[in-house]
């Protein structure tokens, strides 16, 4: 399938900022399942300093500094990509032997997935993650088939709402309440995980939304997304990420695109910085994902400047 997305924030400040820093995580991911085709990232004010850069989870991210006053900041990130469904997995590892294979062992080889087995600043341990997760997780039960109960569980037992949450909220909070968004399901989902000492990463993205029937689809109206994605080693070699989306209680198939991987909201979200100044501010996002033909993706493909 072949998506364009554009991600337009903006930021009002009162009074203005003086100096800034900045950090955005919007440049779609190359993957076996996704192809970037196309990018641009344009910021106003022009930024002083702008560049990319690998993070530590593989991310491409942008690091940008304005130094002069402004009392509003524009990003506009827009991308073409190609996206294609994963192959479903036909691996049936127990995840009680996932678990042991992610402990130290003395002389074995180290899996790089184990980093995800911890705790991370959004994603505690908790006795009542692990007694929710317990339920699904049976002794000698598939790890794949296992997850994908959590998932369903997840979207069965909470209710999607957006004002009853914001990014701050612990997600011990949003499990209390059994409400949220999706970053607060896959914060729950992960946690849960977790407290088993299961190795899951936190997905940041977007999904495609089609509009009800007859209705045209309304610019800016989509929104960055979130999901998990669980590790299942293999016999021999790397072993395969599985996505899950416990907001829709759903594998993501090529209607999904895929910004970052990391280990909870705080190591991928699209924007954020320091500031010095600007004592109140206004956001507003918007963000459009809409299909496009074979036939119209040169025009689709951005060509302004600072194309990557």
């Amino acid at each position: 399938m072949l998506l364009q997305v554009t991600h337009e924030t903006r930021y009002d400040y009162t009074p203005p900022v003086k100096t800034a820093q900045h950090m955005a995580h919007l440049r779609p991911l190359d993957s076996p399942r996704q192809k970037l085709l196309g990018h641009t990232l344009e910021i106003s004010p022009l930024p002083e300093q702008q560049s990319d850069s690998e993070d530590a989870y593989g991310n491409i991210r942008t690091l940008f500094s304005l130094r002069s006053a402004h009392d509003r900041l524009e990003v506009v990130a827009r991308s073409v990509v190609e996206t294609s469904a994963p192959a479903r997995s036909t691996n049936l590892v127990a995840w009680d032997s996932v678990r042991e294979q992610m402990r130290y062992h003395r002389e074995a080889s180290y899996d790089p997935a184990a980093e995800f087995v911890f705790a991370s600043p959004h994603v505690p341990r908790h006795p009542e993650f692990l007694a929710y997760a317990q339920t699904s997780f049976s002794p000698g039960r598939p790890m794949l088939q296992a997850a994908r109960e959590l998932m369903d569980r997840i979207h069965a037992d909470f209710e999607f709402e957006d004002s009853a949450t914001d990014v701050a909220t612990p997600a011990l909070e949003a499990f209390e309440m059994r409400k949220g968004v999706c970053q607060d399901f896959a914060h729950i989902m992960l946690a849960c995980l977790r407290s088993l000492m299961l190795p899951a990463r936190y997905v940041s993205g977007y999904l495609l939304t089609e509009p009800p029937p007859v209705k045209p689809r309304l610019v800016g109206s989509d929104a960055s997304h979130a999901w998990v994605s669980v590790y299942l080693p293999e016999a021999e070699g790397a072993g395969q990420w599985v996505d899950l989306d416990p907001t829709n209680g759903r594998a993501p198939a090529d209607d999904y695109v895929t910004i970052a991987t990391g280990r909870d909201y705080s190591d991928v979200s699209p924007l954020r910085g320091v500031i010095r100044g600007g004592a109140r501010h206004e956001l507003r996002v918007a963000v459009t994902v809409a299909p496009i033909a074979a036939s119209t993706i040169s025009a689709a493909l951005p060509h302004s400047k600072g194309f990557t």
